[in-house]
């Protein structure tokens, strides 16, 4: 079955950085364009970041363009995402999603703090 497994948030200061993975199983990962959504207390879901299967290929929301960036790692089924200057409005659950699959397959997400 399809898993998305997400991991590395927790709480940091405002300025800081942190390292997000999501390992993917059930699938071929390296045949399929991944992104990264988030959604904060009380809002909608929001696309921050989209990653093709080739390595060439990858954008970013306006908010998050200079500080966030994304990766992937096919020989391990793994997407990153490389949060830095963190602000305050950064702060959400982090969902990783199967471009092709949409949110038909949701995971347990990797929720991220930013508080002075």
């Amino acid at each position: 079955e399809v898993q998305l497994v997400e991991s590395g948030g927790g709480l940091v200061q405002p300025g800081g950085s942190l390292r997000l993975s999501c390992v993917a199983s059930g699938f071929t990962f390296s045949n399929h364009a991944m992104s990264w959504v988030r959604q904060a207390p009380g809002k909608g879901l929001e696309w921050v970041s989209r990653m093709s299967n080739s390595i060439d290929s990858a954008s970013y929301a306006d908010s998050v363009k200079g500080r966030f960036t994304i990766s992937r790692d096919n020989a391990e089924n793994t997407l990153y995402l490389q949060l830095n200057s963190l602000k305050t409005e950064d702060t959400a659950m982090y969902y990783c999603v199967n471009v092709d699959f949409g949110l038909c397959h949701w995971g347990q997400g990797t929720r991220v703090t930013v508080s002075s």
